[in-house]
């Protein structure tokens, strides 16, 4: 079997990401974050996704400081929250990011929504982050197909990531044949729609493999080439989210799931969203 948690995709500027992630979104930064994190660093993750809007980077900093791994083993991902979209405010929330965590570099910055008549500028400032060596990466997060263009048309580099809700019951087609296309990696937050696993296709593919609909969703990002970030603060369920690299679904399965797709979301609207 090969080791889950190393292997990586490629994004577009030839940095690599791995496949499986541990999402932080609504973990504390009491100790349950720390706890959490290293937690997953023991078990072998070595991608972390945090936000300035989770209250939390804190946490995830201490947790990766204290693991003994070297940096550039850990790829960490924050994102600028929708209060501080602009140029110069982006510039300063990014600071205040790299503060909490207590990290010279970040490996991913993203756009945490497209807020209206102001992404772009914000991406302006994540193109001179990029430039100046801040991070290693940049991208978007929650961007239909239209948010892309205008940043293509406007901007100078392309996101090399566009993290978005996706899942069975939003799988998202176009979206995601748009970024592939345009060398953007597509990557699902709340793969596991939130709990909402109980479809029978899902239970009945899963008993074939010994699996359970949690692994069989996870496994099928893989083989649909998008990277995800199952949260989790049980360290027994981590490791059972990442039990995934040690069997392959049929082209059937894989189309039995793809049927589920109701274009149901558990979160926000990207076109439609108020904060």
């Amino acid at each position: 079997m090969s080791q889950p948690f190393t292997e990586s995709t490629v994004l577009s500027n030839g940095v690599k990401m791995p496949w499986l992630g541990l999402g932080v979104w609504k973990v504390k930064d009491d100790g349950e974050v720390e706890r959490t994190v290293a937690s997953a660093l023991e078990l072998g993750y070595r991608s972390i996704d945090t936000a300035a809007a989770y209250n939390n980077e804190e946490g995830v900093g201490a947790a990766i400081r204290n693991s003994g791994l070297a940096r550039d083993e850990i790829f960490v991902t924050t994102k600028i929250w929708n209060a501080n979209q602009g140029y110069d405010t982006t510039l300063a929330a990014f600071e205040e990011s790299r503060r909490k965590l207590g990290l010279d570099e970040i490996d991913l910055l993203l756009i945490h929504w497209p807020v209206k008549g102001k992404y772009t500028e914000t991406w302006r400032a994540l193109e001179k982050l990029y430039k100046d060596g801040a991070v290693r990466a940049i991208g978007v997060s929650n961007f239909q197909i239209h948010h892309l263009k205008d940043i293509e048309a406007s901007g100078e580099i392309k996101p090399m990531v566009n993290q978005v809700e996706y899942h069975p019951l939003l799988s998202q087609t176009e979206l995601r044949a748009y970024c592939e296309s345009n060398g953007i990696q597509l990557e699902a937050w709340s793969p596991l729609m939130q709990g909402n696993l109980d479809q029978s296709a899902l239970a009945d593919i899963g008993a074939k493999y010994g699996k359970s609909a949690a692994q069989i969703v996870l496994r099928w990002d893989l083989q649909n080439k998008v990277v995800t970030i199952p949260k989790s603060t049980n360290p027994a369920r981590m490791q059972e989210n990442a039990a995934i690299f040690d069997f392959e679904l049929t082209a059937d399965d894989m189309a039995q799931i793809d049927g589920l797709n109701r274009n149901q979301r558990f979160g926000p609207d990207p076109d439609n969203f108020n904060f």
